[in-house]
């Protein structure tokens, strides 16, 4: 864990202190976020956010290769978080190139898939499905589609919700803090190797997450991007995705204290991507249905997302954000606690948690016009 932990610091210091750089290039470079009807800045604002990003990871990989608990468990760990690693970069120069020259959705699309594709040829894909009681075995052609389908879901997805200052880098930064203790404790407890690509991921994607929000926290210095909301976004669908590999399918089976895993621990490589990410997937879906039925382009923008809806019914920006922080937590921990704990009890205090924060949502605003007057 500790090392873990040194993975975790070296990617937040070096992602904090190179933003102010990458912010200073972006407005060399003319990478700036100009102000539009549909934003809620209300002046340009440099992007560049990704790169800082995509160096903190790098710098905590580097970092990583040197530690001793990391580096004796062979090669395994690093193949995996390097290949992803790889893909990244290629993912968040597609963004760079975004924000700069404002490529058109199919453009980034066909980015996306590149980058899913080479990941999946360096060996970070899907192997199995789970299914009760025993598991499917996936020949490569249909691992491919499934894993490039994760990767760009899950990317979309981040990208979407990319709308207020410090939104995506917060719900992704809290998503892979669940993941990465949902994969450490599944190893300690079914006896695995507590050396793993997707722990390492993780604790990388945390800190470069948590760096940044210094910078792009309201209000917001600069903003990610979409060099740093699809890079984050392909960093913890890959991270999901290469655990797969780490366990054998029929070994996923102890929670904690000596618990029967839930079915939900099985599967989590796979809905956990979504479950994080639970509230941008539904905000997208609405968005393609909405715009489709209306007769414009699936990715054409608007200003009808949640957190807009949030801003519209009196809620402050920075409240909507942590709002739609608290969303997260609540599904990314509750899925993992569920997953790794028995007893009826969870379900409970996860609906009692979830109807606080709807409650929170809808009626903080009526409550504070009512106090005001």
């Amino acid at each position: 864990m500790r090392e873990y932990l040194v993975v975790f610091g070296i990617a937040l210091a070096v992602t904090y202190l190179l933003a102010s750089v990458a912010r200073q290039s972006a407005h060399s470079l003319g990478a700036v976020a100009k102000v539009r009807d549909r934003d809620v800045h209300a002046v340009p604002m440099p992007y560049f956010g990704g790169p800082a990003m995509l160096l903190g990871l790098i710098a905590a990989f580097v970092v990583a290769t040197q530690l001793p608990f990391l580096s004796r468990a062979g090669t395994t760990v690093f193949e995996d978080a390097r290949a992803v690693l790889i893909g990244g970069a290629i993912i968040c120069a597609v963004g760079i190139i975004d924000d700069v020259f404002e490529l058109d959705a199919l453009s980034k699309l066909a980015g996306q898939v590149f980058a899913g594709v080479v990941v999946v040829a360096m060996g970070v894909q899907f192997i199995y499905l789970p299914l009760p009681g025993t598991y499917f075995g996936l020949d490569q052609i249909q691992a491919m589609i499934l894993t490039v389908f994760v990767i760009v879901a899950t990317v979309n997805a981040v990208n979407f919700v990319d709308g207020l200052d410090g939104l995506a880098a917060g719900i992704v930064g809290i998503g892979a803090i669940a993941f990465f203790l949902y994969a450490f404790v599944l190893a300690v407890e079914n006896g695995e190797s507590r050396a793993m690509s997707s722990a390492l991921l993780t604790a990388g994607l945390a800190g470069a997450c948590i760096g940044i929000l210094p910078h792009n926290f309201f209000p917001a210095k600069m903003f990610i991007g979409d060099s740093g909301s699809m890079l984050i976004g392909f960093v913890l669908a890959c991270s999901a995705i290469s655990l797969t590999g780490q366990f054998p399918a029929t070994s996923i089976s102890e929670g904690i204290g000596g618990a029967d895993a839930s079915f939900l621990a099985a599967y989590l490589p796979i809905i956990l991507p979504f479950a994080i990410l639970l509230i941008p997937f539904l905000d997208m879906v609405l968005a393609v249905v909405r715009r489709t039925r209306a007769g414009q382009s699936p990715w054409a923008p608007d200003k009808m997302h949640l957190h807009h809806r949030l801003l519209e019914i009196g809620h402050s920006h920075r409240r909507a954000v942590l709002l739609m922080y608290a969303s997260a937590a609540l599904v990314a921990f509750g899925v993992v606690i569920v997953s790794l704990f028995s007893g009826w009890q969870l379900v409970v205090v996860f609906g009692v948690l979830a109807a606080l924060t709807a409650a929170a949502m809808l009626l903080l605003p009526r409550i504070e016009e009512r106090v005001w007057k």
